[in-house]
């Protein structure tokens, strides 16, 4: 999924009796195109550090590379997301952090996907021209979600239309209907988005409807997509389900644990559903207290060690008693079997 761009669509590589691959390395006879690596696994949703003055803090995204290989064991991020606040940061500012984890990154990380989705088309399209501009390993768009398309057919043309800015990398579709009001079903998207997207690689899929996933999983029989599930709490469901890999917020800080899970499923091991239960008691604890992108902040604060400062208005800080209630939560659960 990385070399032909759109003006190639006429080409139909199953109607010519030679081997496109020879010319197009990372492209195939079912008509998407691969990248080098396939993205699988544990991808973290970065967070973006700010300084107590609510401005980005570029100077930790080094540390925090290092932080994610070495102690979370998790060789992939996706960037300006919903965990990073990025429609609440300006054009600029998006393309600084862009441009900082594809540097730092470089031959550390496996994967850096910046998400390029915005209400303004050319924002979104100016976004993904400089994410393939900076050598960035794919793109995700966000269903427009103000003046919302309920339509797929007009649904898929905004994503081709910011799709073609970045020919020559991945593109995944980002679905969260939870945030967007878009609960158009993902398994009706896949069709258009494979026809008249020629790098559309898979999607990253936030959304407890596991029915909508799955027919998406028995779309993709033959492996061309990444599926990538978005619900950390449910990570083991959509294994079971069939999917190739996950997004989330807690792999920034639970991503060793939720790696074993990975593995224990990999090997048929029971031990993954324990490990899924201890992950399950920590978010059930938080997310009864409220817990968002503040309170993600908070908490990796406190577990890495890595200043992520304040979110930025109108999200309000993590109160001082519910950090206090977190470690005192992560003290108690060393005796989990990840531990």
């Amino acid at each position: 999924m990385l070399l032909l761009s759109s003006d190639l669509n006429f080409l139909n590589p199953n109607a010519f009796f030679c081997d496109f691959s020879l010319f197009f390395p990372d492209f195939t006879l079912n008509g998407f195109m691969a990248p080098q690596k396939k993205l699988q696994g544990l991808v973290a949703a970065t967070i973006t550090p700010m300084t107590q003055n609510g401005e980005i803090n570029l100077s930790v995204i080094g540390q925090y590379v290092d932080y994610l290989i070495n102690e979370q064991d998790v060789k992939s991020v996706f960037v300006n997301g919903t965990t990073g606040e990025g429609l609440s940061l300006s054009v600029q500012e998006r393309k600084l952090l862009a441009e900082e984890w594809v540097a730092k990154g470089k031959d550390k990380l496996d994967h850096v996907i910046i998400h390029v989705g915005a209400l303004s088309l050319p924002e979104s399209k100016g976004l993904a021209k400089h994410a393939a501009k900076i050598g960035a390993d794919g793109i995700a768009i966000i269903a427009p979600f103000f003046f919302k398309q309920l339509n797929k057919d007009g649904l898929v043309a905004f994503l081709r239309d910011v799709a073609s800015e970045a020919p020559g990398i991945p593109f995944y579709y980002y679905h969260i209907p939870p945030l967007t009001g878009i609960k158009m079903r993902v398994e009706e998207l896949l069709d258009g988005m494979k026809e008249q997207i020629p790098t559309f690689q898979g999607v990253k899929f936030s959304d407890t409807d596991l029915l909508d996933f799955g027919r998406c999983v028995k779309k993709n029989e033959q492996g061309h997509l990444v599926l990538l599930y978005g619900v950390d709490e449910q990570l083991l469901s959509a294994l079971t389900m069939g999917a190739t890999g996950a997004v989330g917020s807690t792999y920034n800080y639970l991503g060793r644990a939720s790696n074993l899970i990975l593995e224990a499923f990999g090997r048929g091991d029971l031990l993954a559903q324990k490990y899924q239960f201890c992950i399950q008691e920590f978010l059930s604890f938080v997310i009864a207290q409220g817990f968002g992108v503040a309170q993600t902040k908070a908490v990796m604060t406190l577990v890495s060690g890595i200043p992520m400062g304040p979110p930025r208005l109108p999200l309000s800080s993590a109160s001082e008693e519910f950090i206090a209630n977190v470690k005192t939560k992560l003290e108690s659960l060393k005796n989990c079997p990840y531990s």
